[in-house]
């Protein structure tokens, strides 16, 4: 059987982890965590009244190609502060999302928001790399890792103060996430193994996940309707990436997509 994304992602990663604890090793690594500034509260940005956009710098991706190959990472991340977004989401994924690490570094200088590295995080070294460099959240995907790991690595960002988006595409995987302690659901309308979107999975979803869990529809959310289908549904926040990068004006489209301007 042909692999799926998520498995040649899978050994793609275990590779380039590899690399940077050999370049800086774990004990480095946790000496640059205890240096790095207090973390900003990420699940209070989300759970401010009014839906809370987290906007996301995204140049490529694997289902549409290049969507803003040249962007500068800061410039955009202004352009989403200036537009009211509640977080930036900031991929450092390299070779499948065109991001890096500095990018989120240089964002945590400009940018006075709460930040979320998203990658395939499944090392607690990359929960600690992502602290070091100024993320206050980190993405953990549920179909990416085992119970076991969704939790260990959930304890690992919320001991150095950071909160994790735990993202689920399906019933059992919102059941392994609340088994695994997660009180911020992302519901990813994208599947990732098709990486096929239906914005569908969020309606479904969101009314089941507990009350006491922030609650994040993301994918293939571009418009105002939409936005207000997934506030009905019980989202607190939506994480839009790909209609913001296409944007020529991606702070009045932050506007528009929480009802701020027509």
């Amino acid at each position: 059987m042909r692999d799926s994304f998520l498995d040649r992602v899978r050994v793609v990663k275990e590779a380039e982890v590899a690399a940077r604890k050999r370049e800086t090793p774990p004990a480095d690594m946790r000496a640059r965590v205890r240096d790095a500034p207090a973390p900003r509260a990420f699940a209070g940005a989300l759970a401010l009244p009014g839906i809370s956009v987290i906007a996301e710098v995204k140049r490529s991706s694997p289902s549409s190609g290049k969507i803003a190959p040249g962007v500068g990472a800061v410039s955009q991340a202004r352009a989403y502060a200036a537009g009211g977004a509640a977080a930036v989401s900031v991929l450092t994924d390299g070779d499948f999302f065109g991001g890096s690490i500095e990018d989120l570094v240089r964002i945590r200088e400009s940018v006075n928001l709460p930040l979320l590295r998203k990658d395939f995080v499944f090392d607690p070294y990359q929960v600690q790399e992502a602290r070091a460099a100024g993320a206050d959240a980190v993405l953990l995907i549920a179909e990416f890792l085992s119970p076991e790991d969704l939790r260990r690595l959930r304890e690992t960002a919320e001991e150095l103060g950071m909160g994790a988006l735990v993202e689920v595409h399906g019933e059992r995987e919102l059941g392994e996430a609340l088994r695994a302690g997660a009180n911020i659901l992302g519901i990813n309308n994208r599947d990732l193994r098709s990486l096929e979107v239906d914005i569908s999975r969020s309606l479904e979803l969101l009314p089941l996940v507990p009350g006491s869990c922030l609650k994040v529809a993301e994918s293939g959310v571009s418009s105002r309707e939409q936005v207000e289908l997934m506030e009905r549904a019980g989202a607190d926040a939506i994480l839009v990436g790909e209609a913001l990068m296409r944007s020529p004006d991606p702070a009045g489209t932050i506007r528009r997509l929480r009802g701020e301007i027509g």
